[in-house]
């Protein structure tokens, strides 16, 4: 599918235009889509970005959702049925629904205006992959609904961040084994994050090490850390910091500074050391989760090697009612 085509068609079919751009899925495709609800939020004038869980689009519908209204609901094995079931609710509202998914006999296809069978493994190019999609479909609504100055340099950072990429888990590795053998016995971390790359310091923690990993872990959006969640900080606990290039790198760096003072146990995975702020300034921002998802699948890889716990490895998904 045509991501600029497929919108030009909503566009038309709507009788306002769009309104609203509400994005839904669960755990790791939820994660993926907490970019593009960043980038609406900070970007547009008009339009209104909802984040939702599937489960609870579903059973507490908001309101405002309308015939102007687009459903992007993304779910990689295509038959969570949370996922399903709110692209069904979404197309009996009037909805515009685009689904997103690995898999082509996906339940989540039926319920799809349009739809997106995205490419996923080591061998797939990350902008064919669903958070780069996603995001690359909420600025095109952007364009055609109120027009975007940063387009031309959005669709640049697209071509180069497979790159950036690929160079930085080179640079990665030798400290991501580093990390593993220093805290495989470790059975609690904190991750901060801000900006477009927060979702990702929340799907790490829910997805790669208590999901993946069986450990114990924590979110922490780096604006929040000095409110609150700073008074647990000791030599003993472990932190991740993602740092972002772009706006909020403030936050993040003021986040470093206590931590190198006051933590004894801190790794600080940075964005612009990995060379992202070879995209223009203007959209930098929105690609750092695009790197801190690649560059931390080396982590978690790496820290499941060591404690000899697949990443596959689960007692309860999929294996008992619930």
């Amino acid at each position: 599918m045509n991501v600029q085509k497929v919108i030009q068609t909503i566009n038309k079919q709507t009788e306002n235009g769009i309104s609203e751009v509400y994005l839904v899925a669960c755990g790791g495709s939820l994660v993926d889509m907490y970019p593009s609800k960043y980038f609406l939020d900070s970007e547009a004038r008009k339009i209104v970005g909802g984040l939702y869980t599937a489960n609870e689009f579903v059973h507490a519908l908001p309101k405002r959702l309308n015939k102007d209204s687009v459903v992007i609901v993304c779910s990689h094995g295509g038959n969570t049925p949370e996922s399903v079931e709110a692209a069904k609710t979404a197309k009996e509202q009037g909805a515009h629904t685009i689904g997103l998914t690995h898999n082509r006999e996906a339940a989540l296809l039926k319920y799809s205006d349009h739809s997106f069978i995205y490419e996923w493994g080591e061998e797939s190019d990350v902008k064919n992959n669903p958070m780069a999609i996603i995001m690359e479909l909420t600025v095109e609504i952007l364009n055609t609904t109120e027009g975007y100055a940063a387009y031309e340099a959005f669709q640049s950072g697209l071509n180069k961040i497979g790159g950036i990429i690929n160079s930085g888990k080179l640079l990665v590795a030798e400290r991501a084994q580093a990390f593993a053998d220093k805290y495989k016995n470790e059975d609690l971390f904190y991750i901060l994050s801000s900006g477009a790359s927060y979702g990702h310091a929340y799907g790490f923690a829910i997805c790669s090490l208590m999901e993946m990993q069986w450990l114990n872990a924590s979110s922490i959006h780096s604006g929040e850390y000095f409110h609150g969640p700073f008074e647990v900080t000791d030599k003993e606990t472990p932190f991740i910091l993602l740092m972002n290039e772009g706006r909020t790198r403030a936050l993040d760096e003021r986040a470093r500074i206590f931590l190198n003072q006051y933590a004894g146990k801190v790794e600080i995975v940075d964005a612009k050391e990995l060379g992202i702020n070879t995209i223009a300034d203007e959209v930098v921002e929105f690609f750092n989760p695009v790197l801190f998802y690649s560059i931390l699948c080396v982590y978690r890889e790496t820290l499941a090697e060591v404690r000899n716990h697949p990443l596959e490895t689960r007692r309860y998904m999929g294996k008992v009612a619930y």
